[in-house]
């Protein structure tokens, strides 16, 4: 008896335009049919491949995902990133089968049963062919097996935009799943109760923090240790940046603007900050949890011993009656974004923390005038001037320096008597070990001091590495640090993880950009003996700077003094892997800083953005944009840079062609861009044409949507070209400004793929190495609400419509997963 595989007719309708030597699948299917291949052994009749309309138009822009099902003697299409099922159907005399890959990239095969395998498909440049044989034996021992074609193009957006909404739940495309993961209060250690949410919860160095922000997923092996390539296991270190304090208590805090605030609400809000490190297991086919027991897990806040690292450690600038030597100091505050390093250790970055201090600042006999002129220019130009300080904690009636560090006014007769420079200790880039819940985290002096908003690190063999950071304020600068060690790749597997910092982040030249009006741009380095004395202002005298550490604790002087861009909100970096491109999102600007006749090449939009039915108005940049450089040589050393505007920020429906640069519409616009994420090099995702995430903090258009995140495919600096625009004020008076902006967006480039819950700001981004997973932070949700009245109630919302009106919302992680277990967005 002869079995055959049964093959009707099959017509993809993919005929390659692009490249005249790729055979179409036209022809290939039609070859395959027209041979009929007869196979022995007793095989069944096979079913042919299922296709879904839109996956058979690979290069349509609107395209959205479809994975194939292939089976022997078919001729399939997909691109990179997506799920491919093979399978068969066989007689029942067949006793075993399998497939095998026999040409094209390689890819891993994995088995689901006898008849059926999957694999996702990799990352390619042009449109290439993986072939794939099944074979089977029969009872009778006779063996048979069958061929097929998938061709692969590169990696397209995958997914239907997500409309701009104000619902309160997150938001994903169809054919993706939404799991809450982690949220504030949820217990990290044995014996800590379940959170319950109404205000009387304690414990807060053992539970999750609040206002999660930047976070990064550290892979773990089975028995615990590091695992680069782990995808089912790990530790997520997740930066906690504020509070949204009226819900900690049962009725909100007590005498938070003034004081005396009790002891109990003050350390609660205290341990609620910093960052937590918490173990991540997925149950199979990524079904992720948490392990609240984990010994791994790990609470560092505002309490935490730290250690002085780099230039300025010991610094007269750092003692206190804490650390008279100025090498040690306690905990991290207001943790924003953040960075990771080759060697697998985490860089928080400490953001807004200067209004946390208490200085009575005007009138005789305050701080003020027991400050020397330079003490009072450098706390002026870092806004430390609150008369009480965040949330009042220096007014706590209690004597232990937990409470009265928040007090930076001078009281003794030195500096190791009181806290006058406890605000020093705060402003920096700090290292910690992931996997070492014993070590002592480190702040890196050398990476200077402002409101860190992140820390991105581009390290490469054989050059040297480097570090950029924004600093988050208006009118403030973007940073780099280059290591004086050149980078090799045996460090970055070494076990003494701290160590590793101690070699390439302690030691080195930071720098400040300047960007010039040409698309050029220049780094001038923060080095004591070429940074001359800042100029007096106004309001301030001049600043002369004793030494390199004084430069370091008074980065923004100096950045001053050298005469850097004054930028529009410098928030998180992020570096493409493919070209090496640094990113940086410009989150907004408003009128006063950025009027009509101060706009610069780099910071060239003055506008009006109307809000809401009365059409308040918004003049300034209340949308922001996000600006590329890439340094001369590709090397993260140069000095010298070129850059462009990759995009604009814009509300598609009003903005003109003066405003919406980029060309936005209804399924790409967006407001305020922060978070910045480049996929990872070890998926599809990351390679040949790197996808990049976009996250928001708008209030510019949050009439219309709540906050949200959208894929990229960007392009390179120099796709677009020069362009003069036209600015208007609000008196109706006008100003050009030429700019340098990149190629316009498309729906093919750029697709919203999320929207958050209400009054959220989306926080943090990351993947499993294999892209199939990606896990996204939710902030503040409800933050206008109060207690009695949350105006959000999400995450039980999430699933629930039925959720209670008086749950109070919560900061949470959410773990996004693709239906077909595909990789996200392609």
């Amino acid at each position: 008896m002869t079995d055959r595989f049964d093959l009707t007719g099959y017509s993809d309708g993919d005929v390659d335009t692009n490249d005249s030597t790729v055979r179409s699948l036209e022809s290939l299917a039609a070859e395959r049919y027209s041979r009929r291949q007869t196979l022995f052994g007793g095989i069944g009749a096979t079913t042919m491949a299922l296709f879904g309309t839109t996956m058979l138009t690979a290069c349509d822009e609107t395209e959205v995902d479809s994975s194939p099902i292939v089976v022997p003697g078919a001729v399939a299409a997909t691109s990179a990133g997506r799920l491919v099922t093979l399978t068969a159907q066989t007689a029942a005399d067949v006793i075993s089968g399998s497939w095998a890959q026999t040409s094209g990239e390689p890819v891993q095969l994995v088995k689901v049963d006898a008849t059926t395998s999957t694999f996702i498909a990799p990352a390619v440049s042009q449109p290439s062919d993986l072939t794939f044989t099944y074979s089977v034996t029969t009872h009778r021992g006779a063996n048979a097996s069958g061929t097929s074609t998938v061709r692969v193009s590169p990696a397209v957006l995958g997914f239907a935009a997500v409309a701009k909404n104000l619902n309160d739940v997150v938001t994903v495309p169809a054919g993706y799943t939404v799991t809450v993961l982690t949220r504030l209060g949820d217990p990290l250690a044995a014996g800590v109760s379940a959170y319950s949410n109404n205000g009387t919860d304690g414990d807060f160095d053992k539970r999750i923090g609040d206002h999660g922000d930047a976070f990064a997923f550290y892979g773990l092996s089975a028995a615990g240790a590091r695992d680069d390539n782990s995808n089912t296991r790990g530790l997520m270190v997740q930066n906690h940046e504020n509070l949204s304090v009226q819900y900690l208590h049962p009725n909100g805090p007590t005498n938070v603007s003034s004081g005396p605030r009790p002891q109990a609400e003050a350390l609660k809000e205290m341990m609620a900050h910093g960052v937590s490190i918490t173990e991540y297991v997925d149950a199979g086919n990524r079904k992720w949890g948490y392990v609240p027991n984990s010994p791994l897990n790990r609470r560092i806040t505002p309490g935490t011993q730290m250690q002085f690292a780099g230039a300025a450690a010991a610094s007269a600038m750092l003692r206190t009656a804490y650390s008279p030597d100025g090498t040690r100091g306690r905990g991290t505050i207001n943790n924003c974004a953040h960075g990771v390093t080759p060697w697998a250790t985490y860089l928080t970055a400490e953001e807004n923390w200067a209004g946390y201090f208490r200085r009575d600042n005007s009138g005789s006999g305050t701080d003020n005038t027991l400050r020397s002129p330079e003490e009072l220019v450098a706390l002026r130009r870092y806004g430390v001037n609150s008369n009480t300080g965040n949330y009042a904690w220096s007014t706590v009636q209690s004597a232990d320096t937990l409470y009265t560090r928040w007090d930076a006014r001078v009281k003794g007769a030195s500096a190791v008597e009181d806290f006058r420079n406890e605000p020093n200790q705060f402003g920096w880039v700090v290292e910690l070990d992931p996997y070492d819940p014993n070590s002592t985290p480190r702040k890196r002096t050398s990476l200077g001091r402002f409101g860190h908003e992140g820390a991105f690190v581009q390290a490469a063999a054989g050059k040297k590495l480097a570090v950029y950071m924004g600093d988050d304020a208006r009118r403030e600068y973007l940073y780099k640090f280059v290591s004086s060690a050149t980078f090799t790749e045996a460090d970055g597997r070494s076990a003494n993880r701290l160590a590793m910092g101690d070699k390439y982040l302690d030691t080195g030249t930071l720098y400040v950009a300047r960007f010039e009006a040409d698309g050029t741009g220049r780094w001038l380095p923060l080095v004591f003996g070429q940074v001359p004395d800042r100029p007096a202002t106004s309001n301030t005298p001049a600043y002369s700077f004793a030494d390199q550490a004084d430069i370091l604790i008074n980065a923004r002087l100096a950045g001053d003094a050298l005469g850097a861009t004054p930028m529009d909100r410098p928030e998180w970096t992020a570096g493409n892997p493919l070209t090496g491109e640094i990113y940086l999102t410009l989150t907004n600007n408003n009128a006063s800083n950025r009027p009509l006749n101060d706009t610069n090449a780099a910071n060239p939009r003055h506008y009006n953005d109307p809000y809401g039915p009365a059409n308040r108005a918004q003049y300034g940049n209340p949308n922001g944009h996000i600006i590329r450089l890439r340094e001369n040589g590709d090397d993260p050393a140069a000095t010298s840079f070129r850059w462009d505007i990759y995009l604009f920020g814009a509300d598609s429906a009003d903005a003109g062609p003066n405003v919406n640069l980029s060309g936005l519409t209804a399924e790409n616009d967006f407001s305020s861009p922060d978070g910045l994420y480049f996929s990872r090099e070890t998926n599809p995702a990351g390679k040949v044409k790197p996808l990049m995430w976009i996250q928001t903090d708008d209030g510019a258009l949050s009439d219309r949507t709540n906050n949200m995140m959208l894929a990229a495919m960007p392009g390179s600096v120099g796709d677009g070209g020069a362009q003069t625009i036209t600015n208007t004020g609000a008196d109706g008076a006008t100003a050009t400004q030429t700019t340098f902006v990149g190629a316009p967006a498309t729906v093919a480039t750029l697709r919203r793929f999320l929207v958050g819950p209400v009054e959220c700001e989306i926080t943090g981004i990351d993947t499993t190495p294999d892209g199939r997973t990606v896990f996204v932070g939710i902030q503040h949700p409800g933050e206008d609400g109060t207690p009695d009245a949350p105006s959000s109630n999400w995450p039980d919302t999430q699933g629930n419509a039925n959720a209670p009106a008086t749950a109070r919302p919560r900061s949470a992680i959410v773990a996004i997963t693709k239906d077909d277990g595909g990789v996200i967005a392609l």
